[in-house]
């Protein structure tokens, strides 16, 4: 609905420009050539009218002409720009970019500058790892599943699992 009053308004202004175009043509036809009165002319003042006149619209013809090529050879060179524009973005070929490691004291250098002498040790802030607690982890013991199954088999096994897992934190 209002996408269609929006086209609506759209033509009834275009149409309204087009009206006031031919106004103003026509305005500046009357003020340019005034209405010319031929009754009272001779023959031989009706010939030298017509050549003046024809040789005005000789004169504008040539203006005319010129602009028109002006126009056409501005036209080519820009389209010529254009294939050329296209021709070299064409031809080199944007490297792919490469990830660059740098250390967190070298961003510190660059945006700071190097009066300021700030270290940033990022790995002494991690926690570290022992690898005795991983190995330790690592060695739980594995039994059979199989003996489990028929002892922790019905409520009573359920209850055992229950108390075991209840058992430590009390």
């Amino acid at each position: 609905m209002l996408k269609s009053l929006m086209v609506a308004r759209a033509k009834e202004d275009l149409e309204q420009e087009m009206e006031e175009k031919e106004e103003q043509k026509e305005k500046y036809l009357e003020e340019k050539s005034p209405p010319i009165q031929t009754s009272s002319m001779s023959l031989e003042e009706l010939q030298t009218l017509c050549q003046e006149l024809h040789a005005k619209i000789d004169v504008v013809d040539e203006e005319r002409y010129d602009i028109e090529a002006k126009v056409l050879h501005n036209t080519r060179e820009i389209k010529d720009l254009n294939i050329k524009v296209l021709d070299l973005r064409g031809k080199f070929k944007r490297p792919n970019l490469r990830r660059v490691r740098v250390s967190a004291d070298a961003i510190l250098r660059s945006l700071l500058g190097s009066k300021h002498k700030v270290s940033l040790d990022l790995r002494a802030n991690l926690k570290s790892v022992k690898k005795e607690d991983t190995e330790k982890e690592k060695t739980v013991e594995v039994n059979d599943w199989r003996k489990n199954v028929e002892a922790m088999s019905g409520m009573e096994g359920r209850k055992k699992m229950f108390d075991a897992a209840k058992g430590p934190n009390q």
